[in-house]
């Protein structure tokens, strides 16, 4: 009799919960800053590149989730970045049109107080590095930390700013962005960093 009572009990709590969650939906868009050179080698007799930069440039990205009782939330967070990769932070010379995209799972413990909601976020999942078609793509693990402020328009519309940085975690024994013939740089580091300035929506349902 009492398991069925704890059962119960547990079916209740799960029940409320489910039915305190709301989905949610925040398109955003900002601007994503240099990263940390790309330590390389190169065995070619006519060049030596030893540090890749990718440019700062603008992003746009989404996050779908579900609150939860903290307050906080879980999401799905997806953001995209078309720049170029470059020799040194201050080259003109570009040497390839490159996509950044981040595909992370995370979560945020907001700290209310009244319609403003300051918050710490945090997700891990993968870095997604497309150069153009000459070259492959590099897929790596990736952490994410950050911290921004929300602000309640109406019960179901926020806007929010936040501030994010992004550990992409390289394999420093292979390749970086082979072609058919052979790969073009060496990975020699095992770090890339990048930070982001975003700026969106959260609609709640």
């Amino acid at each position: 009799m009492k398991q069925l009572q704890l059962v119960c009990m547990a079916a209740f709590a799960l029940m409320s919960t489910m039915s305190v969650a709301e989905i949610f939906v925040a398109p955003f868009g900002g601007y994503s800053f240099a990263s940390n050179g790309l330590e390389v080698s190169v065995n070619d007799a006519q060049t030596n590149f030893t540090e890749l930069n990718i440019t700062e440039s603008s992003n746009v990205g989404l996050m779908l989730g579900i609150t939860t009782q903290d307050p906080g939330n879980m999401y799905f967070l997806y953001s995209r970045q078309e720049t170029d990769l470059r020799q040194g932070s201050l080259s003109s010379d570009k040497l390839t049109e490159l996509e950044v995209n981040y595909v992370h799972l995370g979560g945020t413990l907001y700290f209310p107080n009244g319609n403003l909601k300051p918050y710490i976020t945090a997700s891990a999942g993968l870095t997604q590095l497309r150069p153009n078609k000459e070259y492959s793509s590099e897929t790596h693990f990736s952490m994410g930390i950050g911290g921004g402020i929300a602000y309640e328009v109406t019960q179901n519309v926020s806007v929010f700013a936040d501030v994010r940085g992004y550990a992409t975690f390289l394999n420093s024994d292979s390749g970086l962005f082979c072609n058919p013939a052979s790969c073009v740089w060496q990975i020699t580091g095992d770090l890339m960093w990048q930070s982001q300035a975003n700026i969106g929506l959260e609609f709640a349902f």
